[in-house]
């Protein structure tokens, strides 16, 4: 536990500790993108994007920047040595086809049954924008979601069951939040760790039986 919630830095940083060593990983369009960033070159982590790249690296700055070379949300990248580029079927192809171990997406809503909602809210003036989150919540072998854990108005985002349009149904496997880690089994969601909260204050704000499984 930390005394403050996480930043999107620091929560990038804690998702990247727990991706396995030598995984093939797919880092959805927004805040997930940043995990590049806290990858550990010798992990052996090869990140694929579905605009056709294998072997991406983190974010380019400066005098690195390429505009020729950006992730599927135009964010200019690196490349990696052996990063190899391919038509846009076939990055599909490869998200469908089971070939990615992880994959880590936004949300707007996970259900503590691990059904994942991101590509529309379902408001009247909301522009959906589901790109390949669908092909990924299906197709990668682990689904990982990254999101704050609360609306503006202090909603919660884990919620019993999603009542925005789906995107996967019990496909997410662990959700990583500013204030706690949670991993959702068949029959319970567990509490990893927690920031800037106890767990008893999470079960007041969410109205979640959430079980800690530090104890």
């Amino acid at each position: 536990m930390t005394s403050t919630p996480l930043d999107r830095d620091q929560l990038a940083a804690r998702i990247a500790q727990d991706i396995p060593t030598g995984s093939y990983v797919n880092l959805g369009i927004g805040q997930p993108t940043l995990v590049a960033d806290h990858l550990d070159v010798e992990s052996g982590v090869v990140l694929h994007t579905e605009n056709g790249m294998l072997g991406m690296g983190p974010a380019a700055h400066g005098d690195d920047v390429d505009t020729d070379l950006t992730n599927a949300g135009k964010i200019p990248v690196t490349e990696t040595d052996g990063c190899s580029y391919f038509h846009h079927a076939d990055s599909f192809a490869m998200m469908r086809g089971g070939h990615l171990d992880v994959c880590v997406l936004g949300a707007f809503q996970v259900s503590v049954g691990g059904d994942l909602a991101n590509w529309h809210t379902g408001a009247p003036d909301a522009i959906p924008a589901v790109g390949g989150a669908m092909d990924l919540a299906i197709g990668a072998k682990d689904v990982l979601v990254m999101m704050s854990l609360f609306t503006k108005d202090g909603t919660s985002k884990l919620v019993p069951e999603c009542t925005y349009p789906l995107t996967g149904v019990a496909c997410v496997s662990r959700v990583y939040t500013d204030h706690a880690v949670l991993e959702l089994t068949s029959d319970e969601v567990r509490v990893l760790d927690t920031y800037g909260c106890t767990v008893q204050e999470l079960r007041d704000r969410t109205g979640l039986d959430l079980h800690d499984a530090r104890d």
